[in-house]
């Protein structure tokens, strides 16, 4: 008798700590204060926001009503189905409080408790601050309901079990409240608040660990089910910005073109559907605070190149198909005829390690975005009906070792992995 009350003790004591450790109490942050906006300015402030955070890309099938919620968002578990945020009472979320809706962005948690999937970067919106919050929740409750209902998530077991997901945010999340650094600028600690919060960057611009955690730092990663890589925003040597030109930071984040790159895929999304939209301000102070970022990558130490017979053809093939194919714009020295043709010599968007975004181009073709400032974005012509992933390879491991760039060889394997990949 006294054995098992003793292994009772010890089996309560057991679940009392897991629950404590997967299931910890709200950290409730600061409390909501009364604004100096009116309604009307705090509905305002919120559209701005939920611009900021590009909400609407997630919230919005394509065609559907917007927050209606509804898109599959793929991740290597499962899809993520997005739920309705109109203020719909039934199937919205008409019936939360600027308390609820603050829970979810601070803590991950839905109204019911229920916790929430990280396809909904809480893990970055910890860090706004309430009044923000409570700004997104006054535009939300705003926009028309919609009586449509959520979709169940389409993950595998165990992924789908919530005790599963109480384990992952042991390991990878907590609260957070954005801290000003008082030894930085204002317009530094905005650009701070921007791209570490609403912005989200880290989401695609750092790798994950084999659970789906988030790396610290913004070091770059593939981006999960979607097939593109997001560079990194610390080096040097892929997307680090730390000997650019301020304004061409801001001119790339704003329109989607600048006279040293231009964007495309995915960030051409961002740019086109959010920072295109932001104050000139606010995406200086972002510029500014990426600048900042110290390039905390290792030199990379080149391999010698491969000079047998077989890497001399394919370099030679390459050079042939870029002639017929690609010179016209980028030109014979890869120079290109920015911001329309980007340049490709010393491009170091294709000079990454994985050339996974350089295949998906030469494959896909693709636009800029299209921006109040650059209302008529050039555009590359899709080559992979034109190509065969043997000729795709050549073009574009030529194009990683001329002019100066030195990048591995791509191979036809490489570039059948992307060729059925969806573009989105």
């Amino acid at each position: 008798m006294k054995k098992s009350l003793i292994a009772l003790a010890a089996l309560l004591i057991a679940g009392v700590g897991a629950k404590v450790l997967l299931w910890p109490a709200d950290d409730i942050g600061p409390p909501a204060k009364p604004g100096k906006l009116s309604q009307e300015q705090l509905v305002a402030r919120g559209a701005y926001l939920a611009r900021a955070g590009d909400c609407m890309a997630c919230h919005t099938t394509r065609g559907g009503a917007q927050y209606a919620g509804g898109r599959a968002l793929a991740t290597p578990f499962g899809n993520v189905i997005s739920p309705n945020i109109t203020p719909d009472k039934m199937t919205g979320i008409g019936a939360w409080s600027a308390d609820d809706f603050w829970r979810a962005m601070h803590n991950g948690k839905s109204k019911d408790g229920r916790l929430l999937y990280p396809a909904f970067p809480y893990t970055s919106y910890t860090r706004v601050r309430r009044e923000d919050s409570d700004a997104l929740y006054a535009y939300l409750q705003s926009v028309p309901p919609q009586r449509q209902a959520n979709l169940a998530h389409t993950l595998r077991f165990p992924y789908n079990q919530q005790i599963a997901l109480a384990a992952w945010r042991a390991l990878y999340f907590k609260p957070a409240v954005h801290q000003d650094d008082p030894a930085r600028s204002v317009e530094w600690n905005r650009g701070a608040y921007l791209v570490q919060g609403l912005g989200h960057c880290s989401a695609c611009h750092s790798s994950r660990t084999t659970l789906g955690g988030s790396e610290e730092g913004l070091s770059g990663g593939l981006i999960p089910m979607l097939g593109w890589y997001a560079p990194s925003l610390t080096s040097n040597a892929e997307a680090g910005l730390g000997d650019w030109d301020t304004e061409h930071i801001v001119q790339l984040l704003h329109t989607g073109v600048s006279p040293r790159a231009t964007v495309f895929g995915p960030m051409a999304e961002v740019v086109r559907q959010s920072l295109q939209h932001l104050e000139v301000a606010d995406v200086r102070a972002m510029a500014v605070y990426l600048k900042s970022l110290p390039d905390t990558r290792p030199p990379v130490q080149t391999a010698p190149r491969d000079t047998s017979e077989a890497a001399t053809a394919q370099l030679a093939q390459g050079a042939r198909l870029y002639d017929t194919h690609c010179a016209s714009c980028h030109q014979a020295d890869g120079k290109g005829v920015p911001p329309g043709y980007p340049p490709l010599a010393g491009n170091r968007a294709i000079l990454t390690d994985s050339p996974v975004n350089a295949i998906r181009i030469v494959l896909n073709g693709g636009f800029a975005p299209g921006t109040a400032g650059n209302p008529r974005p050039y555009g590359m012509p899709p080559y992979g009906p034109v190509l065969n992933d043997g000729e795709v390879a050549a073009v574009v491991s030529h194009v990683r070792a001329s002019w100066g760039n030195d990048a591995p060889a791509v191979t036809a394997l490489e570039v059948n992995k992307y060729r059925s990949v969806p573009l989105e």
